[in-house]
């Protein structure tokens, strides 16, 4: 290492990162002499450098009370979140000497470099990454001008060079020392998520409190990750909602990971700590493709294009009545029984994922019997409709499988838009081009059989198992339509009949609705024939500037 080097080598390790005190390394004042003779005075350009290194090492490691008071409140800072996320020594740091431009209210005293974010690239996996983290020991991790320029920045460097964009929040919002100006930063930043998507996947940790117009870039970003415990999203605090509204309640009631978990359906993941959030980012991202031009990358498995599996043929129940999980009959089907689902917690009576055929990447949406008998209602719909546009739009083949008996009825359904909204599930199958691939287990019925990527939304190989019942409704309410009038309770021949013609799937095999009917134990095998079949679609969709999906 020559001389010049060794003045400040800030490539040392850091013991900052484990939350110790770093002492800045005093500049050597001389240097030796090449020939070996009496060490000289180092030279101006060893100065410079040697006061840069300075500079980069007080604006990385401020340390202090503030990122104490971090640690005590369970949190990592910002850059020790960055560490931890990507791949060893991958990070790139830019922008680390920005500072705010503001003099009002005392803000010319409280400038510090870096201004309350760090932001640049680096890599998971080997695959280049742009990160942008929140440091809320400065001014709570609140947004101004040069804050905002900073996340721009690498915004627009993830859409130029094709690579995922990874924002950690932990932000009081907009900075009200410098007014206006932050508003316009964050539009600044909505304008820029909304260029991205579809283009690049965008992932949003929530690691602290993420309030007011912090919210909504998260929300606009492809999934969400929080954190139990140090993790909230409100528009406004519980201090407003008391004051306006008269209404007590706490941080974690109103914005904490369990409500958007299970009630709001915003946080499509919940992690216990920081560390499981961004194993969780890891994991998804080994599925996903760089941008929107590449398909997700193949990972080698063991598992057998053939394997045909005994224990599907008997895992449909012969009570129509009775639930069965349809997760098992996911894993049974997909590489190595590994199945990484999404949104668990909210709307459960429909399951959307991510896993693997043949080591492709495969999204999964599939209704789940166990809740709500696998009907769909709004929340279900909403939570397909956009998992099945992001598949779409990163070139995720789909698998559908289907247990349906119908939309769920009763007025609070209706009265809060399910004709609306479960429009939408209809509308994103009908507009995706990616491979569709369709299973029917059980019950196929009514407008919910046509919604489920039937082969009329434009599937590509759609399939029943002998089990599949496949009509307008089930056979006993149908009985009760085709009986007389007023004769009560239907005649057991009257909906044996009806079952026997049309509650099977060999009346749609018939007009060619269904592809083929096949064994339980052979889907595994045929949904990969099929998918490689479909790799080389196709679609041209008619010229026009977007569909009106009805929102």
């Amino acid at each position: 290492m020559p001389a010049s080097a060794r003045l400040f080598d800030s490539r040392s390790p850091s013991r900052s990162a484990i939350g110790e005190d770093e002492s800045v390394p005093k500049p050597v004042t001389q240097r030796a002499d090449q020939s070996g003779g009496v060490p000289s005075e180092p030279t101006q350009n060893d100065r410079l450098i040697n006061q840069l290194r300075k500079r980069k090492h007080d604006a990385v490691h401020r340390g202090g009370e503030p990122e104490h008071m971090q640690r005590r409140k369970g949190k990592l800072t910002a850059r020790e979140r960055i560490r931890r996320l990507l791949d060893a020594d991958s990070f790139t740091e830019l922008d680390t000497f920005v500072v705010h431009r503001s003099d009002q209210f005392d803000m010319a005293e409280r400038r510090v470099a870096g201004d309350g974010v760090v932001t640049g690239f680096g890599e998971i996996g080997g695959r280049r990454v742009f990160v942008f983290s929140h440091d809320a020991s400065f001014m709570g991790g609140s947004l101004g001008e040069a804050f905002a320029e900073k996340v721009v920045k690498v915004m627009e460097l993830a859409e130029r060079t094709g690579c995922p964009l990874i924002g950690i929040n932990d932000s009081a919002g907009a900075r009200i020392q410098e007014g206006v100006v932050s508003l316009a930063g964050y539009a600044d930043i909505f304008f820029r998520n909304v260029r991205c998507s579809g283009v690049v996947p965008q992932l949003s940790i929530i690691a602290g409190p993420c309030t007011g117009g912090a919210v909504y870039s998260p929300a606009i970003t492809d999934f969400t990750f929080m954190v139990k415990g140090v993790g909230y999203m409100f528009i406004t605090g519980p201090e407003v909602v008391r004051v306006t509204t008269g209404e007590q309640v706490d941080f974690e009631q109103l914005g904490g990971a369990d409500i958007h978990s299970v009630r709001s359906g915003v946080a499509h993941f919940e992690a216990a700590d920081e560390d499981e959030a961004f194993r969780q980012v890891r994991e998804l991202l080994s599925f996903l493709p760089q941008n929107s031009n590449q398909t997700p990358p193949r990972v080698q498995t063991e598992d057998p294009v053939g394997r045909a599996d005994l224990e599907l043929q008997e895992i449909i129940p012969a009570n129509e009545r009775e639930p069965y999980e349809m997760r098992e009959v996911i894993r049974r089907v997909v590489d190595d029984g590994h199945f990484l689902e999404i949104q668990p917690l909210f709307a459960p009576n429909l399951l959307i994922g991510l896993a693997r055929l043949d080591g492709v990447s495969v999204g999964v949406v599939a209704n789940q019997p166990k809740h709500l008998a696998g009907a769909l209602d709004i929340d279900a719909s909403v939570k397909g409709a956009r998992f099945v546009r992001f598949c779409d739009a990163f070139n995720i083949p789909l698998i559908t499988l289907v247990d349906v008996p119908g939309f769920l009825p009763g007025t609070d359904q209706e009265y809060r838009g399910i004709i609306r909204h479960g429009a939408k599930l209809l509308y994103a199958f009908a507009e995706a081009t990616v491979p569709k691939l369709t299973v029917i287990t059980r019950k196929a019925y009514g407008g919910a059989y046509d919604v489920m990527c039937s082969k009329h939304l434009g599937a590509d190989y759609n399939v029943a198992w002998p089990t599949a019942e496949i009509a307008v409704m089930g056979a006993e309410g149908a009985a009760r339509f085709l009986g007389p009038r007023g004769a009560g309770e239907p005649k057991a021949s009257l909906i044996s009949a009806y079952r026997e013609q049309f509650a099977n799937p060999y009346h749609a095999a018939e007009r060619g609705y269904i592809d083929d009917i096949i064994e339980p134990r052979q889907t595994r095998p045929l949904l990969i024939r099929a998918l490689h079949m479909a790799e080389t679609k196709r679609v041209e969709r008619p010229t026009r500037r977007h569909g009106n999906i009805p929102l």
